[in-house]
């Protein structure tokens, strides 16, 4: 079986939305480092990327890790955005955020789960509702690993469904879910109304390809409109990506994926 060439301009991706710098508290993660990033886009024919700062997803207070991440990026700033961290229940978290859109941050990172938030907890919601006065993609990250990896010590689980749900309804954010699987994205997305799942955007690093097929099913049965290029780099391979998009039966069903654009365009649509 003969793949396509990845550098095909069909398989060129502008922006990857699911990339980090930093280390990762529960295991040695090689090369988290922006440099090494850049060279990584590209060698992958990637045009840029959201970039969040890891070891911030599991600060209480993630002030400190945001300004190193605007630190350590400013020098490739032309391929590298910064993706920074607010919490809304921590105190100025609202500096936070103007200072995010003041950086040029195009995505808000949060982690309900590593801040033990419920389904429907009042803070996630605050910040959704403030994400879309301010312009900006709400982003939440469903794992890190999968459970054959996750060390003992990570016990905070999984994103819920209920929770994408619930900010979807309640909120007119653009919310981008990323490292979801199938079965997640379905139930979120068969689970919403059509403007709600106008909202939504998923990412396709955990989407699997064959002999699965998930990404295909997914793309036939809810357009690739709702879907973005995305890595999960260093967790994963940057290759994965692009590799299940070379696998479709077929793989210029890639043209369809949203443009990231087009979620700061409707985060933009919605500010006041």
């Amino acid at each position: 079986m003969t793949l396509p060439d990845p550098a095909t301009p069909s398989h060129r991706h502008t922006v990857d939305v699911h990339s980090y710098i930093g280390p990762y508290p529960f295991r040695h993660v090689p090369h988290p480092d922006p440099d090494v990033l850049v060279r990584v886009i590209e060698r992958e024919r990637i045009g840029a990327a959201w970039v969040g700062h890891l070891p911030t997803a599991f600060h209480r207070d993630p002030s400190h890790g945001n300004a190193q991440l605007y630190r350590a990026l400013a020098v490739h700033r032309q391929r590298l955005h910064p993706a920074p961290v607010v919490r809304p229940d921590w105190p100025r978290w609202m500096d936070e955020l103007r200072r995010a859109r003041d950086e040029g941050a195009p995505v808000i990172r949060a982690y309900p789960p590593q801040w033990g938030y419920g389904d429907e907890e009042s803070p996630l919601l605050d910040l959704a509702h403030a994400c879309a006065e301010a312009g900006l993609v709400l982003l939440l990250t469903t794992r890190f690993e999968d459970l054959r990896q996750r060390s003992r010590l990570d016990v905070a689980g999984d994103l819920r469904a209920a929770s994408v749900r619930a900010v979807a309804r309640a909120s007119s954010a653009a919310l981008l879910v990323v490292a979801a699987g199938r079965d997640f994205v379905e139930e979120v997305h068969w689970g919403l109304t059509p403007a709600e799942q106008g909202r939504v955007w998923w990412d396709i690093s955990w989407v699997w390809g064959p002999p699965e097929d998930h990404l295909a099913h997914l793309l036939q049965t809810m357009g690739g409109e709702r879907f973005v290029f995305g890595t999960g780099w260093p967790l994963r391979l940057t290759q994965a990506a692009s590799a299940n998009i070379a696998l479709l039966p077929d793989p210029s069903a890639a043209s369809t994926f949203a443009d990231p654009q087009t979620l700061a365009g409707a985060a933009s649509a919605t500010a006041r």
